[in-house]
């Protein structure tokens, strides 16, 4: 198993910025790639982005695209979600999510993820 535990949610005002992280541990954390994706209750959860087991390509959803960044330190088991010029859209709940993976291959919101974290609260406020 590989169990996810992200942080760095909270409240912050619209046009702030925010760094969300997901750490892993009981597996090769590099042996995954890994994804964001976020839920606004009683809607779909929605893909925000992606980043392959390099760290080297990375993939967005319209939505945030020039504003979210995505990287990983596989030294630390972990990656990271930087979020800028935050909207009242983007509050959510964030989740991180890993799929096995080549070490190139960016997934998708298609693709099928084996592990997930819980889950951090991003609210932000107009």
């Amino acid at each position: 198993q590989l169990q996810l535990v992200e942080s760095g949610g909270g409240v912050v005002q619209a046009g702030d910025s925010l760094r969300l992280a997901c750490a892993g541990s009981g597996l090769a954390f590099g042996n995954y790639a890994m994804a964001w994706f976020r839920q606004v209750p009683g809607m779909e959860r929605e893909f925000v982005g992606a980043i392959n087991r390099r760290g080297d390509r990375t993939d967005y959803s319209d939505s945030v695209k020039g504003r979210f960044s995505i990287f990983r330190d596989n030294a630390v088991n972990t990656v990271y979600l930087q979020m800028t010029s935050l909207k009242p859209d983007d509050v959510a709940l964030y989740y991180c999510a890993a799929k096995p993976s080549n070490l190139w291959g960016v997934p998708g919101p298609e693709s099928v993820y084996t592990y997930w974290g819980q889950g951090t609260q991003v609210t932000v406020s107009s």
